[in-house]
């Protein structure tokens, strides 16, 4: 049974790379069993997008708006740029095995 990731993804126009980022992350973490649900969005609209409490993790590739979004945000452009790309997967992959932990 796959594990399901309500993902918020953001970028400056919220379109282009949000959605080059969820696909990457979507396909990466198929393997492991999660099926990733992705929107793409601009920042102006991450929180009130995660207000609506449909949301489990928000990775971004542009500065977010200072809030406190109550979930998991992690920084993307290691996705982008290659650098820190490694970090960027540890990190998130510890993420979803804590949101786990929180679940059980």
């Amino acid at each position: 049974m796959s594990k399901r990731i309500n993902l918020l993804s953001v970028c400056g126009s919220g379109t282009v790379t949000s959605s080059m980022i969820a696909g990457e992350i979507t396909d990466n973490l198929k393997g492991d069993g999660y099926h990733v649900i992705a929107t793409e969005a601009r920042p102006t609209e991450a929180k009130q997008l995660v207000d609506s409490g449909n949301f489990d993790l928000i990775v971004f590739t542009s500065p977010l708006p200072k809030a406190e979004y109550g979930i998991p945000v992690i920084n993307g452009t290691g996705l982008l740029t290659g650098i820190g790309e490694d970090e960027f997967w540890d990190k998130l992959k510890a993420t979803l095995t804590d949101m786990e932990k929180e679940k059980a």
